[in-house]
């Protein structure tokens, strides 16, 4: 054999044998990214004539597929419409998947490796493959009640409510509004569907966000848990009737001339007052002067002990809240405003309703979770969600104390808007400022104890019809707080 036609032989075994290796690449290593990726048409083809599994609230469908008499052979449906989108997402042909329906695709496509047996059983009967089904850990009750009262709120209303089990982490409500009516994506009318899709990517309002876990926006005077615990953890006071410095404005010395107010110019009752009334009136000054005391480090710390900076949450897309948005030491009036949930603290309800459940769960912060139960086509139990301990926000007597400091705000000081008869409820408002051109944010957390049965409850109004001059979290959130722990409690 001549050398050019060896080398030529040489080349082609070497083409083919890097062919080889990545056809068995691509088919084994890459198979199941391949298979995941949204937007694959094949196995989209192949997932729309299976029956999808469902996604269940209470034993009941809030996501389903049933036949239809088009070549897809199944439609899915969402029987509520917008009130779960936030949560299942939507199944689209030409979008993909978005919230639980893509996270648990597998399952309810049939594909999860956990449902061999039963692919193969359906292989050898010639049936259709079936998926499996997903249970939210959702209290149906809880959830209608939270998305009724921002409803309740008016038409241009903007805002979240999220609720959790203190004890478990489990999420019993996440509501949005607007929301979003994934049936609109779903549907085999491919020209409307994309119409729907660029109506709803270019709404200015968002529907498509979950606002309980993706919108983090300053928290207001609801951080103020969060500096109460890190002044009581770190000895910066010792007890709810240690007196702290308060007064009208708080002044930071060295040539600054800003000075911090408190809303409306009040003295929050002196220049000293108990810690507790501190936060029973909401106290600018005395938390902006227990924050630079505490110092940027601790109070940071503090934050991330409540999960501040992570995304803890499996399932849906979560963006971590944040303390600041950097390591760059804060000025003394920076580190002030931040002490009160201002600055750059930015936070969004699920992890306010972590900080709340944290506190009444003597300071054990739960790790959130959605997904109660995933069961095979046959019922069969593939996997269940064990509770799981996020961190250790506070000790259990500081927990006690600030529960005590927050059942005295709804009893005596801005949340008495929370108060249900014979149970116990803690809470917190907060009034977030925002810019000059639009309203404050309007914040409120909770938690209510009825024996064993517990519930820690974040609302943000993010914008309503209501006048600039009424907004305030005790006004518009937590009439609706108080709602949905009743719903929770059966009050």
């Amino acid at each position: 054999m001549n050398k050019p036609i060896r080398n030529l032989a040489i080349a082609s075994l070497v083409m083919f044998m890097a062919l080889l290796l990545n056809i068995n690449y691509v088919q084994f290593v890459e198979a199941d990214s391949l298979n995941a990726k949204n937007g694959n048409k094949r196995v989209i083809n192949e997932e729309f004539s299976r029956d999808r599994g469902a996604i269940l609230v209470d034993g009941k469908p809030v996501a389903e597929s049933v036949k239809s008499k088009d070549e897809y052979k199944f439609q899915r449906k969402y029987p509520e419409g917008g009130l779960y989108a936030p949560l299942t997402g939507y199944f689209s042909y030409i979008y993909g998947r978005g919230g639980l329906e893509n996270s648990q695709n597998r399952v309810l496509s049939g594909s999860d490796d956990r449902l061999f047996v039963n692919r193969v059983v359906d292989l050898v009967s010639n049936k259709q493959p079936k998926g499996g089904s997903v249970e939210m850990t959702i209290d149906p009750l809880a959830q209608k009640t939270a998305a009724d009262g921002l409803e309740a709120l008016g038409k241009g209303t903007k805002g979240a409510v999220a609720a959790i089990n203190p004890k478990t982490g489990a999420i019993l409500a996440m509501v949005n509004q607007p929301t979003y009516d994934p049936n609109r994506l779903a549907s085999h009318d491919f020209a409307e569907v994309q119409k729907s899709y660029e109506e709803l990517t270019a709404d200015e309002d968002q529907p498509m966000i979950n606002r309980s876990t993706q919108q983090t926006l300053p928290p207001g005077s609801t951080f103020k848990l969060v500096t109460a615990a890190a002044a009581l953890e770190n000895g910066v006071v010792d007890d709810l009737d240690d007196q702290v410095k308060a007064g009208a404005r708080l002044s930071f010395g060295g040539g600054i001339t800003y000075t911090l107010p408190n809303e409306n110019g009040g003295n929050c009752g002196g220049d000293k007052i108990t810690f507790e009334r501190a936060l029973n009136v909401s106290c600018n000054t005395a938390f902006g002067g227990l924050a630079l005391k505490i110092g940027q480090d601790d109070l940071a710390a503090q934050a991330a002990k409540f999960g501040f900076g992570t995304d803890p949450l499996t399932g849906l897309a979560m963006n971590p809240s944040r303390f600041t948005s950097g390591e760059t030491p804060l000025e003394q009036p920076q580190l002030a405003q931040s002490g009160i949930g201002q600055f750059e603290v930015a936070a969004t309800p699920l992890q306010m309703a972590m900080v709340a459940g944290g506190i009444a769960n003597d300071g054990n912060v739960m790790k959130p979770y959605i997904v109660d139960t995933v069961r095979a086509p046959n019922l069969r139990v593939l996997d269940k969600t064990q509770p799981e301990r996020l961190s250790e926000a506070v000790s259990s007597g500081t927990a006690r104390k600030l529960q005590d400091m927050m059942v005295s705000t709804v009893t005596q000081g801005t949340a008495t808007s929370a108060q249900i008869p014979g149970i116990e409820v803690g809470a917190k408002t907060g009034t977030a400022q925002s810019t000059a051109d639009r309203p404050p944010y309007a914040w409120f957390v909770s938690y209510a104890k009825d024996g064993d049965d517990e519930v820690a409850v974040a609302v943000l109004v993010e914008s309503s019809d209501t006048a600039r001059d009424e907004i305030a979290g005790g006004r518009l959130a937590g009439p609706i707080a108080k709602s949905v722990m009743e719903a929770v409690l059966g009050k």
